[in-house]
């Protein structure tokens, strides 16, 4: 496990990427876990404008040479996309991790300038789509990842990839132990892409409230809601979750499956979820939707993100 074609292609001492955690994952946990030895991304759709994620990519910048990468939403939704690769083209970035979307067009100028382009999927039909579009790595999205999670096992989804394609298959969802990442490499896997054990780390910049339900709730108390993004989203199950439900209404339906009309109301619920999210992870409210994975089962106290990946890694 200290070598694998993930460590090789970005160059990093542990086959570990710090997940890119919608309006959690900040530059000074990028910055942490750059140091502690693995790599990171960040969601350019963290930030409201252009020039905010060029500030942020100059500061991870300046602060380490390590590299890192940041995770854009290809899809019609994220009105932003051209503009977000292009700042990422332009300022060198290290890696591009796609998601909710076609990568063709990412995976072409990123290519041209050396940028790597690692790929999210959650079963093997898309795998074989973005491999053939020239993707260099896959990171499978299991049925235990936190936030858009899959709808497959891990030791499953893991172990059809790597017999279907040939480019690397990094696994995100359910490691927050040294046995759990050292099964994923059992399975075959060249890396782990990891969020949810990272949002209790002393760095993490979410409240108190947030850092404390990750402790207190477990496993069981993951749900799937559709409806903050229009597609199904694990969260934990507060009294505020349970109150509002998890299914979307007969009108967020009839919307959602509306082709003409689909791509406004996702960009609608984007917004909305975006406003709802940020103000639960950064403010203290009864109104509390926090994204998280079934991995909160093994998380019981707030630790620096360097012995976060000290104990994980076995090092």
């Amino acid at each position: 496990m200290d070598r694998t074609d993930l460590t090789n292609m970005l160059n990093i001492k542990h086959p570990i990427i710090m997940a890119p955690m919608f309006l959690v994952t900040t530059p000074k946990m990028v910055i942490a876990a750059l140091k502690s030895g693995i790599t990171a991304a960040i969601p350019a759709l963290n930030y409201r404008t252009t020039e905010e994620l060029q500030d942020v990519i100059k500061h991870i910048k300046s602060e380490t040479d390590k590299p890192f990468g940041i995770n854009l939403i290809v899809n019609r939704s994220n009105i932003k996309y051209r503009e977000q690769l292009k700042i990422c083209i332009e300022n060198k970035v290290d890696f591009i991790i796609t998601s909710l979307g076609n990568p063709k067009e990412a995976i072409e100028k990123c290519k041209k300038e050396g940028i790597k382009v690692l790929c999210d999927v959650t079963d093997l039909k898309f795998a074989k789509k973005v491999e053939a579009l020239g993707a260099d790595a896959i990171i499978a999205v299991n049925s235990l990842a936190g936030g858009h999670a899959g709808n497959i096992k891990p030791k499953d989804l893991i172990t059809q990839l790597i017999q279907n394609v040939k480019v690397p298959v990094i696994s995100a969802g359910g490691v927050a132990t040294n046995q759990q990442y050292k099964e994923m490499f059992g399975y075959g896997a060249a890396g782990i892409s990891m969020g949810t054990v990272f949002i209790a780390s002393e760095e993490s910049g979410v409240n108190n409230e947030y850092k404390s339900a990750i402790l207190k709730y477990k496993g069981t108390d993951i749900v799937s809601t559709e409806k903050l993004s229009g597609s199904k989203l694990t969260v934990i199950n507060t009294p505020y979750v349970q109150k509002v439900g998890t299914k979307a209404n007969i009108l967020e339906k009839i919307l959602n499956r509306n082709k003409r009309l689909r791509k406004y109301f996702k960009m609608l619920l984007v917004i909305k979820s975006m406003k709802r999210l940020e103000k639960a992870a950064f403010s203290t409210t009864y109104k509390t939707v926090w994204c998280a994975g079934p991995s909160i089962e093994h998380i019981d106290s707030i630790k620096p993100i360097q012995q976060i990946v000290n104990e994980i890694t076995g090092n």
